[in-house]
C-alpha cells in the first residue's frame, strides 16, 4: 500500500475528522462526545501551534488516516520523561470501516514512522497509548517500539514507549523477510 500525506485543513477536514474521532471504535482518541465545532477548534489549535502538526494520510488521493506529531518537550509529555534531542511524539488514527483490509493498520503505522524518520533530525519516536489499548501495543511492537514504563497522564494511564530509527529499520526489514 502506498500513502501520501498532506497537511490537515482544520476547517475543510472537520466533518471528516468528526466522523472518524466520534465513532465508537475510536474511543482511545477520547473525542467520543465532541461536536463538530469542538473538533474544528481542536485542530485549529494544532494548526496554530509550532510544536504539533496534523496530517492526513491519503491513498489514491483520498484521506484514509490521521497522523499527528509533536515535540514532547513542549506537548503531551512535559514533565513525564526527560526528552532527548531528536525525540518526536506521534499519534495516528485509522478510521472505522465496514470492510477492514488485512494489514492496513500495520501499513499505516509503517508509513507514519517512515514519514517521521524522513527528517534527519528525528532520532527517536515516542508514543504514549492507553495501557489498555493492546491492539496498538502490538502494532507499535511490530514497527520496533520498546515499552519503557507506565506513566500517568491527566487523561489516562499510558504506556511510554520508544522507537529509534535503527529499531524501526530492523523491525521493518524483518517484516519484509517474513512477508
Amino acid at each position: 500500500m502506498t500513502f501520501t500525506f498532506r497537511p490537515l485543513d482544520p476547517l475543510r477536514d472537520a466533518e471528516l475528522l468528526h466522523r472518524w474521532v466520534t465513532h465508537p471504535k475510536s474511543a482511545y482518541w477520547m473525542m467520543q462526545d465532541a461536536r463538530l465545532e469542538d473538533v474544528e477548534r481542536a485542530y485549529v489549535e494544532i494548526a496554530a501551534d509550532e510544536h504539533q502538526h496534523a496530517l492526513l494520510g491519503l491513498q489514491d488521493g483520498v484521506p484514509v488516516f490521521l497522523m499527528e506529531h509533536y515535540d514532547p518537550g513542549y506537548r503531551e509529555l512535559v514533565g513525564l520523561y526527560e526528552p532527548l534531542a531528536g525525540d518526536v511524539g506521534m499519534h495516528f488514527l485509522t478510521p472505522a470501516t465496514g470492510t477492514p483490509v488485512h494489514g492496513f493498520t500495520r501499513a499505516v503505522i509503517t508509513a507514519v514512522m517512515a514519514r517521521l524518520f524522513e527528517d534527519p533530525a528525528v532520532a527517536r519516536v515516542v508514543v504514549e497509548p492507553d495501557v489498555s489499548n493492546t491492539a496498538v501495543h502490538a502494532l507499535n511492537e511490530a514497527v520496533g517500539f520498546v515499552p519503557e514504563r507506565e506513566i500517568q497522564k491527566p487523561e489516562k494511564k499510558a504506556l511510554l514507549s520508544f522507537c529509534t530509527r535503527e529499531q524501526f529499520l530492523t523491525a521493518t526489514a524483518a517484516a519484509a523477510v517474513t512477508a
